[in-house]
């Protein structure tokens, strides 16, 4: 694996070294010892998938309050998807800063998304499947989210939104960040 370090601290971008031949490809999706070289969390303890029909689905931009924080793990395993990430660490330099990256089979590619980072993806094709691993288990009072359409965050969507639960539409708006004069 390659680990491309993105520029939201602690973010990566992880590309899959596959082994090729006349069978097709293999390669390492995930293995302890790579991440633990980088520094990263190891311990994963629920695996989640996400299945999407229609094109231009939005799912996000979602995170658990401390201390129900998670790390993920995801890869998308068919279809494709526009994965993004928001800094919601209130001291940190890149607070409210999102990155965004294209995941698909073909790419070979994951994203390592650090705790205390919102989470959100859209489809950019029908029938789109994600995993992801999670390395702290779902606490329903802990999970928390900010609006994907937020004019404080600017997220640049590739496609208009066809399809987003109440919940992610109905997230308070952030204020703007205040002007230096």
């Amino acid at each position: 694996m390659i680990f491309h370090e993105l520029p939201l601290a602690g973010a990566y971008l992880i590309e899959l070294q596959p082994h090729t031949d006349a069978r097709g490809q293999f390669a390492r999706a995930w293995c302890r010892e790579e991440f633990s070289r980088q520094g990263l969390v190891t311990d994963f303890v629920q695996g989640n998938v996400s299945v999407n029909p229609e094109v231009g689905t939005l799912r996000g931009m979602h995170f658990q309050r401390p201390p129900h924080g998670e790390v993920k793990l995801v890869r998308c395993v068919r279809g494709a998807i526009y994965d993004v990430i928001v800094d919601v660490r209130p001291n940190s330099p890149t607070y409210r800063q999102w990155v965004g990256v294209e995941l698909s089979p073909k790419a070979l590619k994951m994203l390592y998304v650090p705790v205390d980072f919102a989470h959100g993806f859209q489809t950019l094709q029908p029938d789109s499947e994600v995993n992801y691993l999670v390395s702290a288990a779902y606490a329903p009072g802990a999970g928390a989210g900010w609006r994907y359409d937020d004019p404080a965050l600017g997220i640049d969507w590739p496609l208009p939104v066809t399809l987003v639960s109440d919940q992610d539409s109905n997230w308070p708006l952030l204020q703007a960040p205040a002007t230096v004069v």
